[in-house]
């Protein structure tokens, strides 16, 4: 593994350390190669890469901003801060769902149906990319520059969180998406708000009870 990370960095020299060591750490954490609670340390991440402390160390301090690493340990959530980020996401998301019911156009609301047909039909992988086009476009919908560069900056702690939710099959998950877009396709803003917001408190305890369970 050590070998075939350092030939990565090599063949692209044209990007600098800093961003190809950023990526190779998230990728690391978001596949839970690096679980929750493992100590980041900066000399054998270096070693292991090739590289200098610099560029780890200002991987690390993009990552803590993401909020995978905390105290420089991989994330491992609290209840608290579960709630504090799904609260967060239930006051912006639930008013993009309104929002994508007043903007969306027709096509783009079909395309919402047809991250769903995936998430009934699909791989992990593609439920999982299915469900972050999903979320992400009703979103964009809001028009709002400032929350989607909240949502977008939150992207990486959601990805754990979802991936959970994916990986262990949470009951009905798909059949909320779907009443989700008939709301929006019925041009319902108060329902569409409604069912996201209890759509994400559903995410939310389903993941409070897999974290009791490990």
């Amino acid at each position: 593994m050590k070998t075939e990370v350092k030939l990565v960095l090599e063949g692209n020299n044209s990007r600098p350390a800093y961003h190809q060591c950023y990526e190779i750490l998230r990728d690391k954490i978001l596949t839970g190669e690096l679980s929750s609670g493992t100590k980041i340390v900066e000399e054998k991440l270096a070693t292991e890469l090739g590289v200098s402390r610099t560029p780890i160390r200002d991987s690390i301090r993009k990552l803590e901003n993401e909020g995978l690493i905390v105290q420089k340990k991989v994330v491992k959530p609290t209840e608290k801060d579960l709630r504090n980020i799904f609260s967060v996401r239930i006051l912006l998301e639930g008013y993009s769902a309104r929002c994508a019911a007043i903007f969306l156009k027709e096509n783009e609301i079909e395309k919402l149906y047809e991250y769903v047909e995936i998430g009934r039909k699909g791989t992990k992988e593609e439920i999982m990319s299915a469900n972050e086009d999903f979320h992400n476009d009703i979103v964009r919908a809001s028009n709002n520059p400032m929350m989607i560069d909240i949502i977008d900056r939150m992207q990486a702690i959601i990805y754990l969180l979802r991936k959970t939710v994916v990986i262990y099959n949470r009951p009905h998950l798909i059949d909320e998406h779907e009443d989700i877009y008939e709301a929006i396709k019925a041009r319902d803003g108060e329902k569409a708000e409604a069912l996201m917001k209890k759509h994400l408190e559903n995410d939310l305890n389903f993941y409070l009870h897999v974290m009791s369970n490990d």
